[in-house]
């Protein structure tokens, strides 16, 4: 077989110009795909200088000039952090930290959402390989931007392993710092032109057939400009939509933040689809109305409890073949048999628009067949009745002066993991913590 010039090579193919650019913009060679020890035939290296000294395919040990080569390695297809100076951590989860950051180059304004590599044993982690790829997928005013990806190699000589960065557009807010603050007036209009956004963004992401898994006030940014993007796709994926006599395809579902999470997953189901992000947005549209959220469980059998006392016993009755799913018999003492729902008698107070209450009681509907798609709920009437929405909430963040978070606030499913938890007061008419017994419950009730 003929050899190949160094200029055959896939990667040599690569305009030099890609270097530094968006990832929307660069070729499909880039984070995920690259690799540092691709070599040519006649054993050139990425870089096109002669390698002849190396011989990849019969290395048997790990050589001077190999430790050389990992250390002086460019990675010309991703910038250094450093090109980026950090103002402020805004965030922190299972996956990784945020912060706050400004381009020195530009001065732009982004949030650097760091990669956590300490406990991965096999390379890059799955979660974020998703997200990188969710996100160059999905291009819609709603979903937050993907900037580029950049990383920051560890000192010379050192085992350490190199850090990875997603770069995202900044966004003054989280819906769940926006909410929690009572100083912060939500109009009807808001609430309407907000849950508009949120659905739009959610139709775009079910239409590309990917779930969220972890749809919360605190994965909703709230730009500048007053708009609403759906954000953190750490635990999002593809989903497969079966037609015919085929089963279904078979989920985790260790997904979604407690206080979100549908009955579904509480039950053990593994086969569930976009409803279990239409449960979510149903959670945060009472939140935009009662400013906390409706269900606050500090255990799964206490969450599946405060369903079941809100929306009703969870039966075969109102959910029929609910008493096949996996832990249905397990959760029996968290789901009195007599429970009437009473959603509306709970938000009566909060929600006075009627057909407000209507969109409520269709998207935390028990069983998941019945609740609307994200499409259909975006023509609900509740949508074309006055005052209508409008196109975002910009007369609401100018008055803002400060960006509101939930990890900086303190509040929300996360309030642990916020600096602001120890300098907190208690609120008017709000429970002090109080201490409890071990095996004992205490959940929050809006």
């Amino acid at each position: 077989m003929a050899s190949k010039s160094p200029t055959s090579h896939p990667l040599h193919s690569q305009p030099s110009s890609s270097v530094g650019l968006p990832l929307a913009n660069r070729t499909s060679v880039g984070l995920i795909s690259y690799n540092p020890f691709l070599t040519t035939e006649e054993g050139v290296d990425f870089d096109g200088s002669a390698a002849g000294q190396f011989d990849f395919e019969n290395i048997e040990k790990v050589t001077k000039d190999l430790l050389h080569y990992m250390e002086t390695c460019k990675y010309p297809f991703i910038n250094d952090v450093n090109c980026y100076e950090k103002l402020q951590k805004i965030g922190q989860g299972t996956f990784g930290e945020v912060f706050k950051a400004r381009c020195k180059k530009t001065g732009r304004l982004v949030a650097l959402k760091k990669i956590l590599m300490e406990n991965e044993k096999e390379g890059f982690p799955i979660t974020a390989l998703r997200e990188v790829k969710t996100l160059q997928q999905l291009k819609h005013p709603n979903i937050t931007d993907l900037i580029e990806v950049c990383c920051t190699r560890s000192a010379r000589n050192s085992s350490e392993k190199p850090t990875f960065y997603l770069v995202s557009a900044f966004c003054d807010h989280d819906l769940a710092g926006l909410v929690s603050n009572h100083r912060v007036k939500l109009s009807a209009v808001h609430v309407k032109t907000m849950m508009k956004h949120l659905l739009s963004g959610l139709d775009k992401l079910h239409r590309m057939k990917i779930l969220h898994r972890d749809m919360k006030a605190a994965n909703v940014l709230v730009s500048h400009e007053g708009v609403l993007k759906l954000a953190d796709f750490g635990l999002a994926r593809p989903f497969i939509v079966n037609s015919g006599p085929n089963p279904k395809q078979l989920y985790t579902n260790r997904v979604v933040t407690l206080w979100y999470r549908p009955p579904e997953l509480l039950l053990g189901s593994r086969q569930y689809d976009t409803t279990i992000d239409v449960w979510g947005v149903g959670c945060i549209m009472a939140e935009l109305f009662t400013r906390v959220p409706i269900m606050q469980g500090e255990t799964e059998q206490r969450q599946l409890y405060l369903i079941n006392q809100l929306c009703g016993s969870i039966n075969p009755e109102v959910w029929p073949e609910v008493d096949k799913l996996p832990l249905y018999k397990n959760m029996a003492s968290s789901m009195p048999p007599e429970s009437k729902r009473i959603l509306k008698e709970k938000l009566v107070l909060y929600v006075k628009d009627e057909y407000a209450m209507n969109l409520l009681e269709e998207l935390l509907t028990l069983d998941p067949s019945k609740r609307p798609t994200a499409d259909k709920a975006i023509y609900h009437t509740y949508f074309y009745k006055q005052p209508e929405p409008k196109d975002n909430i910009s007369d609401l963040i100018r008055t803002i002066p400060n960006s509101l978070f939930e990890f900086t606030t303190g509040r929300g499913a996360h309030a642990n993991r916020g600096r602001g938890q120890h300098h907190q007061r208690p609120q008017q008419g709000q429970r002090k913590p109080q201490n409890v017994p071990a095996g004992q419950f205490r959940d929050m009730i809006f």
